[in-house]
Order: structure tokens, then C-alpha cells, then sequence
């Protein structure tokens, strides 16, 4: 009894403050991200008001509010747009990746960390938090700008190499034979390839499951099954070694016509409350203690991350024949990391690969985690202001007609 009634008050007290810090992140018209993370720092081991009784509660929430994020990013397009746009950004994810892991591969060799960490680590600095990317382009009413496709086909390659990514880490920590490392890796790149046809080629029946177009609507039935529906394919999901973000994703993909509008008026509210949870979640997981020692390298990473994925998002951008600033915003867009990074690096804490590596990582994670919404919010103001000091600059016999 005692539990319970000390759950309900830490959770109670937790959403509490969470409300707080929205109101005031919209008053000053920012992501509620980052106070979200600072939030969860506070209240994490080693914080000013650690949580004991609801952590557990507040984790499984975490993963609910990821898989969340990525249905109803899902819910906004169509099987045939994701086709064509992993098609157009396939050279761009290729970039993205060998850009963005490359500054932690230098990392980890130049700490002396050996070629296993430098595996661990450019996993860590490679890929782009989904779930965060997802609520920042919502919260900015992005969602239908021109850019937020490419943005989308890039996050979509990244979780789609995750798939095999992980595999292949799994068996390196574990020591296992090549053979069975090919084999857990099949199994992955199998199980998505089934989703994946299922979405693209199914969405019809999968609809059906969730709702007929032949009864009357009903908000409980159709939150119900969707809900319902995701989760399970999350977990096949992530039972057959693949992202459950992918499997959630994929089904907001599948599902298509007044339904997909449905479930996104429905799923809403539910996706902010546990999105939320999910960003405290992740300052639960770093203690204040950690970061201190590992800041500089961490920050310097950082930067690098930065000018990475502001690079890949502008090149992929201008690929698909999107102007200037909406290349600045895709770039700034895909620069914060979260779950996977956190994820990856966990394994290695686990494996023992090196006891500095998980301090490294969450601080890295944190800080990017923090400077992803405040780079999407503040880009469009910040390419204005060093455009007009530019041409400020230059004589006016040198302006073109469009400088005017």
C-alpha cells in the first residue's frame, strides 16, 4: 500500500511539474524538450529529488511514448511516398552515416579505447534520436513543410541500418562466431523486410483491423485497436531484433485514409503524455556526478555532430530541389540523438568494453538531446541574421539581383 501510494505521488508530482514546464517553454515559444531532459536530470540518481518507486513505471512509459512518436509520424504519410523517398535519399543516408559516425570513431581511437569502443561510439554519434525529431517537427508545426520528408527518408535509412547495426554489435560483444552473427542479422533484415512489404503492399487489411469504414466511428474502439496493433508489432518487432520504432512507424505507414486521421485526433493526447515521460526518462538515466569529467569530450563531439548533420540534411535537401532556408531546417532537424545512442551504448557498458564509455555517451546525449530542438527552433532566425550581415558586407557593385 505503501508503494503504491508513493508511486502515485512521485508520478503525480513528476506530470506536475512536466505541466509547468510545457506552459513556460510555450511562453517563451520553445521545444519543451529541453526542460523535459533537465527535468529528468533532477530527479535521476545523484539529482536534487531522486525517484525510487515509479522509476520502473516511468521507464516502460519511456518505450511506449518512443513507439508513440514514430506511429503518428507515420500516420502523416503515405506507403508510396516512404518508397520514393528512400529511393531519392539513399545516397544521403549513406552520407549521414559515414559523416556523422565518423567523429566518434576518431574519438574512441584517439582516447585509446581500441577498435571495438570505436565501433560502440560511432554507432553512438551516427544515429539521430526518431523520437525527439518527431515531437520537435510536430511542435513546430512542421509536419507539411517540403522539407520534412527528406528529413523523414533519412531517419527511416538510419533505423533501417540499426537493423543491421545491432546484430552485428551484439555478436561482436558477445564474442560470437561469424556464422551465428550472419544468422541473427537474417533474422532481423527478414523480419523487417515482412513488415515493410506488409505496409506497403497490405494497408488496405491492415486498415480493417482497426477500423471499417462500414460502422460508425468509436473513439474508444479505434484507440483500442490501434493502440493495441502497434504495440504488438513493436514487439515482433524488436523480438526479431529490429527497432520497435521501425515496427510502430511502419504501421502508421500502413494504415491509410479517414482512418489514419482518426487515430492521429485519438492517439494525440496519449502520444504527449507518455512523450514526455520518455524525455525525463532519459535525464533519469545520467547521473549529474558523470558529467563533469566527461564534458570536453563530449562538447567536442558535439560541435562535430552538429556540423555533420546540418551538413547532411542541407546536401539531401538540395538534392531534392528545396530552397535554401528549408535545407537549413532539414539539417538542423535531424541533429539531436537520443534512444538508440543511449541504447547502444548500454550494450557496451554491459559487455565491459570500457568503463568511461557510458559517461561519454550519455553526456554527449544529453547535450545533443538538448541542442536538437534549440538548433530547429533557432536556425531560421540565425540563417537571416548572418545572410543580412553578409550582404551588409559586400559592396553594392557585387550584389546580384537576388542579393537585393
Amino acid at each position: 500500500m505503501h508503494d503504491t501510494a508513493t508511486t502515485f505521488l512521485e508520478l503525480g508530482a513528476v506530470l506536475f511539474v512536466l505541466g509547468v514546464l510545457g506552459h513556460l517553454a510555450s511562453r517563451v515559444a520553445i521545444s519543451p524538450i529541453p526542460l523535459y531532459l533537465l527535468a529528468g536530470l533532477a530527479f535521476g540518481h545523484g539529482g536534487v529529488i531522486p525517484l525510487g518507486a515509479s522509476e520502473e513505471f516511468i521507464e516502460i512509459g519511456a518505450e511506449i511514448g518512443v513507439i508513440l512518436l514514430l506511429l503518428t509520424l507515420g500516420l502523416e504519410y503515405t506507403a508510396e511516398e516512404l518508397l520514393h523517398g528512400l529511393r531519392r535519399q539513399a545516397p544521403a543516408g549513406a552520407l549521414d552515416l559515414t559523416l556523422n559516425a565518423l567523429p566518434g570513431v576518431v574519438a574512441a581511437l584517439v582516447l585509446g579505447w581500441g577498435p571495438l569502443a570505436a565501433v560502440v561510439m560511432g554507432g553512438v554519434t551516427a544515429i539521430s534520436s526518431s523520437g525527439i525529431i518527431a515531437k520537435v517537427l510536430g511542435d513546430l508545426g512542421r509536419l507539411g513543410n517540403r522539407e520534412t520528408p527528406v528529413v523523414l527518408s533519412v531517419l527511416v535509412l538510419e533505423d533501417l541500418a540499426m537493423a543491421v547495426y545491432l546484430p552485428v554489435l551484439t555478436a561482436m560483444l558477445a564474442h560470437h562466431t561469424v556464422a551465428r552473427g550472419s544468422l541473427t542479422v537474417a533474422v532481423a533484415l527478414g523480419a523487417l523486410v515482412l513488415v515493410l512489404y506488409i505496409a506497403l503492399k497490405h494497408s488496405e487489411k491492415v486498415t480493417l483491423l482497426v477500423y471499417s469504414a462500414r460502422s460508425d466511428r468509436n473513439d474508444e474502439v479505434l484507440l483500442l485497436r490501434s493502440l493495441g496493433l502497434t504495440l504488438f508489432v513493436a514487439g515482433v518487432a524488436q523480438r526479431m531484433q529490429v527497432s520497435a520504432a521501425v515496427g510502430a512507424f511502419l504501421v502508421g505507414i500502413a494504415l491509410s485514409g479517414p482512418v489514419a486521421e482518426g487515430a492521429r485526433e485519438v492517439l494525440t493526447p496519449l502520444r504527449d503524455l507518455f512523450a514526455a515521460v520518455f524525455f525525463v526518462f532519459f535525464g533519469l538515466q545520467t547521473d549529474p556526478v558523470d558529467i563533469p569529467p566527461a564534458l570536453l569530450t563530449a562538447s567536442l563531439l558535439a560541435i562535430a555532430g552538429v556540423i555533420t548533420k546540418v551538413a547532411t540534411g542541407w546536401w539531401a535537401a538540395r538534392r531534392a530541389g528545396i530552397a535554401t532556408m528549408g535545407r537549413f531546417r532539414a539539417g538542423a532537424a535531424l541533429v539531436a540523438r537520443g534512444e538508440f545512442s543511449i541504447v547502444i551504448a548500454g550494450l557496451a557498458v554491459a559487455a565491459g568494453v570500457n568503463p568511461r564509455l557510458g559517461p561519454l555517451a550519455a553526456c554527449y546525449v544529453l547535450l545533443m538531446a538538448v541542442l536538437g530542438p534549440l538548433a530547429a527552433r533557432f536556425v531560421e532566425p540565425i540563417v537571416r541574421t548572418v545572410r543580412n550581415w553578409w550582404r551588409s558586407r559586400r559592396p553594392p557593385e557585387a550584389m546580384t539581383p537576388r542579393d537585393a
